[in-house]
């Protein structure tokens, strides 16, 4: 089966086609690394040309509230219209936990609007909500950085690790469409201040976590539930401090 995996050179996107591949499948990472750009439609065609299953995990570029809602509006419009030309049968998105929780969130509402496209076309669809990667841990860290200190507030945090999101979502994209949502999450459910002082502690890190419920995440504060499932989720094996014996620290 011809999958095409759209920002299939990034994190999440290169352990997916390198998965499907090795099941049997003709993975084809589409990203504009490789002549595919979903903003101008650019490749889009023949990439898409012979497709059963494309799977959007591409990101955007830049954070910025307009960018992000312009970048997945624009790409996932073009995206499925290229798809309904092709005959792709079963459209997958990779989302985010939470976002349905906190529109206010600009990333969040872009990634609402990209669902709602999804959800509006007559393609069939399944969306795989996932909460953060350990692999994003340490760029949090420094984003939240104050000099020698790392703000960060006491909520509810759930992180999981890159592989084992491709592969929850290899496994939707090679199953019948959902039509629906699912969520995922890692296997450790803990405080985000606490998650973080250990992980430094680990890191050799010498900076201080010091909790602030008025730290920033996406731009906004955060209350208790808005990073982790709410109802049934599927969890992960891999327990951060496994994850950092084949993935120590540079």
């Amino acid at each position: 089966m011809k999958i095409v995996v759209i920002g299939g050179t990034g994190l999440i996107g290169s352990k997916l086609v390198a998965r499907l591949g090795e099941h049997g499948h003709e993975a084809v990472a589409a990203s504009p690394n490789t002549g595919v750009d979903t903003l101008t439609g650019k490749g889009l065609a023949e990439a898409l040309a012979g497709a059963s299953v494309v799977i959007d995990v591409s990101n955007s570029p830049s954070f910025e509230d307009a960018a992000v809602l312009d970048f997945f509006e624009t790409s996932t419009r073009n995206l499925l219209a290229a798809e309904a030309a092709a005959g792709v049968r079963h459209h997958v998105a990779l989302s985010v936990v939470g976002t349905d929780r906190r529109p206010d969130i600009g990333y969040f509402r872009a990634k609402i609007a990209q669902e709602r496209l999804i959800k509006e076309s007559p393609i069939p669809f399944s969306v795989v909500h996932a909460t953060q990667f350990f692999e994003f841990a340490r760029r949090i860290a420094d984003g939240a950085a104050d000099g020698d200190t790392v703000r960060m507030p006491s909520v509810a945090f759930q992180p999981i690790a890159g592989d084992e999101v491709a592969k929850a979502v290899g496994r939707v994209a090679v199953g019948s469409p959902l039509n629906g949502s699912i969520e995922i999450a890692g296997p450790e459910r803990t405080q985000m201040d606490d998650f973080f002082r250990n992980a430094l502690e680990t890191w050799g890190d010498p900076r201080k976590v010091v909790t602030d419920p008025h730290a920033h995440y996406f731009g906004a504060e955060l209350n208790e539930p808005d990073l982790v499932p709410v109802g049934d989720a599927t969890l992960g094996e891999v327990k951060y401090a496994d994850w950092l014996k084949d993935n120590p620290p540079t």
